[in-house]
């Protein structure tokens, strides 16, 4: 039958709720079969204990809804359970058009964010059908599913508004792409790693606060990026390249990062870097963490000694835009299914091409235009915008150890 066929169809709302223990959902059936009674939907939700527990299901023969409902109080009362049963019409009404995930994290997550949350999905003309709990820690995660509005303005809705609630929002389209192989593409510096790479090796040369100030101006959009590489750069000129070794053991990577790509490629997805950093650096990332892409400008070295120069095509702006489309062209991955993760300005072209860009702990400018920003300092919290949940994580760490 067509949804409006059934939408005047008798149907009993059966509700048991209380504390939660083994065999509950088992019971409940049993007692219900016994009717002859066919099953419409099932929603069951157990939080800090407590169970509640709703199934729809056609009414009884004729004569026999009456015993059906003491029958059912009676189960419930002798597993100290309540039970409430609601005559109706139909099924859940159909959603509506147009359906997003949107996902919360807070670190708190309070009452007064979700509020404000749920009053401008509203507001927006969206309904939410139900909501979900994907972390508990490092961060508060949650994801609730709307219907009712197409997913541009959702997101126009609430992730502009997002710092405004305390919280990091993201709003991606819901279907079967969510589970489909994607690519995720990430910066390094500031984002992969807690570090700037040029700036561990401008304090070997002695000249770290100057570099350090031309790279945050090129990183807040003040200065042209390729220019402004150039000139650091030219300041490493003469370093003995046993240099590299010590930056790449001084390298700290952000917290969650390990988890992040090693969750990510349990699930299948492909994952690789750009960098307006040296491939001195992102080579052995790409070893150690058994990275699928990885590209960086490179530090000519002639004699044992930097010159002061980098060799090659120049990783900048627009070239990262261009490496994740050619990671994804590789991979065998849509654009519309790549994660791009940065936090500079020269990450923005990158971020607007992938399909969902993450702002990583990053300047205004980025956190503007990204599609989504999260501002806690654990990277792995991007999992939970791609519907991961801790539990799957920690589910995954626990077997590779058996």
């Amino acid at each position: 039958m067509s949804a409006s066929q059934t939408s005047d169809v008798p149907t009993l709302l059966v509700k048991i709720f209380g504390k939660d223990r083994p065999g509950i959902t088992a019971g409940l059936f049993d007692t219900l079969a016994a009717y002859s009674v066919d099953v419409v939907d099932i929603e069951q939700v157990v939080t800090r204990g407590r169970m509640v527990l709703c199934a729809l299901v056609t009414p009884p023969p004729a004569g026999l809804e009456g015993d059906l409902r003491a029958t059912v109080h009676s189960w419930a009362e002798s597993m100290k359970m309540q039970a409430e049963i609601i005559s109706g019409l139909g099924d859940n009404r159909p959603r509506g058009l147009g359906r997003s995930l949107v996902t919360v994290l807070g670190h708190p997550l309070t009452a007064e964010s979700t509020a404000a949350i749920a009053a401008r999905i509203t507001r927006a003309g969206g309904n939410i059908d139900r909501i979900f709990r994907l972390a508990k820690y490092p961060v508060t995660a949650v994801e609730f599913a709307v219907s009712g509005v197409e997913t541009e303005p959702l997101r126009t809705a609430l992730v502009t508004d997002a710092a405004t609630f305390g919280v990091d929002i993201a709003v991606v389209a819901a279907g079967l792409h969510r589970r489909a192989q994607r690519l995720v593409v990430m910066d390094v510096d500031s984002t992969l790693i807690q570090d700037e790479v040029i700036e561990l090796f401008a304090a070997h040369a002695g000249c770290e606060d100057e570099v350090a100030e031309v790279t945050a101006a090129a990183m807040r959009g003040e200065l042209d990026f390729e220019q402004s590489l150039h000139a650091r750069v030219a300041l490493l000129k003469g370093l003995d390249a046993s240099v590299v070794d010590k930056v790449r053991s001084e390298v700290r990577l952000t917290p969650g990062a390990r988890t992040l790509i090693r969750t990510l490629k349990r699930l299948g997805y492909q994952v690789g870097v750009v960098s307006g950093g040296f491939t001195q650096v992102t080579d052995d990332l790409k070893d150690r963490l058994g990275l699928d892409f990885a590209q960086a400008n490179t530090l000519e070295i002639v004699d044992g000694r930097l010159t002061g120069k980098v060799t090659g095509e120049i990783v900048d702006r627009a070239g990262k835009a261009r490496l994740l489309r050619r990671f994804a062209a590789e991979a065998g991955v849509p654009l519309a299914q790549t994660v791009a993760i940065g936090d500079g300005a020269n990450d923005l072209d990158m971020l607007n091409a992938a399909g969902l860009g993450v702002a990583f702990n990053a300047k205004p400018v980025v956190r503007e235009a990204a599609h989504t920003a999260v501002n806690v300092p654990f990277l792995d919290t991007v999992l939970y915008l791609l519907g991961v949940t801790r539990e799957e994580v920690e589910a995954a760490d626990t077997h590779d150890e058996d």
